[in-house]
């Protein structure tokens, strides 16, 4: 992510206005000016990077934030901080008015609304592989906003603008799967030219990452053939990741990591019950998780927030081999002993074998296991390996873990989507 890209996408991005999806500024540059050039309408794509991935309004950050408290992996360290005490509180202490779920709302339909902007832009271009390369970029940030509205919430807007109806949530994946299929069709068709390249954030690897969302979102859609054949295509050897600088900081580090003033991690059980606590041998805890000798609390944020340039990776190698473990163990007829390989790659992985450093290099599991104990398994392994990244409520939905071991299912829509849009479904009960 370079400074000089936020600095533009400052001067070009429309201001957010409230959650009736209309995103027009009177006092801003027109759609028509804003995208009156290739390199104008490249700036508005590298901004959805700066929209969902820096400051603590960013999704990214609020998915983190959001989860981690329901889900038991973090604790709150200042109760002055009301929608994170909501949040760490649960069930019905969580409303419609919390911030830190507000944003993800409204900052996704941004990203979305933006991201149509970019893609029909591109699509009039006679430049098919300049073309290429705004529709995948942007498509990833669409895809990601869909599938984060997807996963905390039981419907999501079926499009963005006033008074939109909504879809299932299952729906929301299938849509973000075809957002994802468009992109991967114009990526093959022509691939994305230098020029393109070189205007836009660097250390995002197009082609997997649009693989291993397709690979993620099938999953959550139970579509698991479709998961698997996603998941082969990753090339584990390829980083894709947001990048910081000391300007455009890493957003967990600048709000939670330094501060110590929103949340750490709850201890070095990561917040499983003890049947599925790790191994005290489990290489990936002092990975995660840093002990403090002097200052409290004992147990400190690692890993991908543990200075304010670190790089977050938008998915892991052990991701992918989760997502075919499950896949086979899910198929009709399950594929056990496919499904128990991919689950030892995990298990065995040693840190210096994954390209981020994450391994728990521990024995592999020896079977044979039964289907319902391999998905125990990989919700274990899932939750540890993927710690902190945003993930765990959904998996506990999908991996049918006890209502006990989570403060919520799903989440109230906030106060300015219901006052705006008549179409707001009901809350749910918890």
């Amino acid at each position: 992510m370079k400074k000089n890209i936020f600095y533009t996408i400052a001067a070009l991005t429309m201001l957010m206005a409230g959650c009736k999806k209309d995103f027009t500024n009177p006092n801003a540059a027109t759609q028509e000016e804003t995208f009156a050039s290739d390199r104008a309408a490249t700036a508005v794509a590298a901004g959805l990077q700066r929209q969902y991935a820096t400051t603590a309004a960013s999704p990214l950050y609020a998915l983190v934030n959001a989860n981690g408290f329901v889900t038991k992996e973090l604790i709150l360290r200042n109760a002055g901080n009301i929608p994170e005490l909501q949040l760490f509180t649960g069930d019905s202490a969580v409303d419609a008015t919390n911030t830190v779920l507000a944003n993800i709302w409204t900052r996704s339909s941004k990203i979305i609304y933006d991201a149509n902007n970019v893609i029909q832009y591109a699509n009039g271009l006679s430049d098919r592989s300049y073309a290429s390369g705004l529709i995948a970029f942007a498509s990833i940030f669409k895809a990601l906003s869909i599938g984060n509205l997807s996963m905390l919430w039981e419907n999501v807007p079926d499009t963005v603008g006033q008074n939109v109806a909504f879809i299932d949530r299952i729906e929301g994946f299938r849509k973000a799967v075809a957002v994802l299929d468009r992109a991967i069709a114009a990526y093959n068709a022509n691939e994305p030219n230098t020029l393109v390249r070189s205007r836009l954030p660097t250390d995002i690897d197009m082609i997997n990452t649009l693989y291993a969302l397709k690979a993620r979102y099938s999953l959550f859609a139970g579509d698991y053939a479709t998961a698997l054949e996603a998941a082969n295509k990753v090339d584990l050897t390829k980083k894709s990741v947001f990048s910081y600088d000391p300007l455009a900081q890493n957003p967990v580090f600048e709000s939670a990591t330094s501060t110590n003033n929103v949340f750490q991690p709850i201890d070095s059980t990561l917040g499983l019950p003890v049947s599925l606590a790790p191994d005290l041998n489990d290489k990936r805890i002092p990975f995660y998780i840093g002990i403090s000798t002097d200052i409290a609390p004992r147990y400190r944020i690692k890993g991908f927030y543990a200075t304010n340039t670190t790089p977050i990776p938008i998915y892991l190698p052990g991701e992918i081999m989760l997502i075919k473990a499950e896949a086979y163990a899910r198929m009709t007829p399950p594929d056990l002993a496919a499904a128990l390989t991919e689950l030892n790659k995990v298990i065995t992985k040693k840190p210096s074998e994954d390209i981020y450093g994450v391994g728990a290099d521990l024995p592999p599991i020896t079977g044979p296991l039964t289907q319902e104990q391999i998905l125990t398994e990989i919700y274990r392994q899932r939750s540890i390996e993927l710690f902190m990244s945003g993930l765990r409520l959904e998996d506990m939905r999908r991996l049918g873990r006890p209502l006990s071991e989570r403060k919520r299912n799903f989440f109230p829509y906030p106060f300015q989507e219901r006052d705006n849009n008549p179409n707001t479904p009901l809350d749910p009960a918890g």
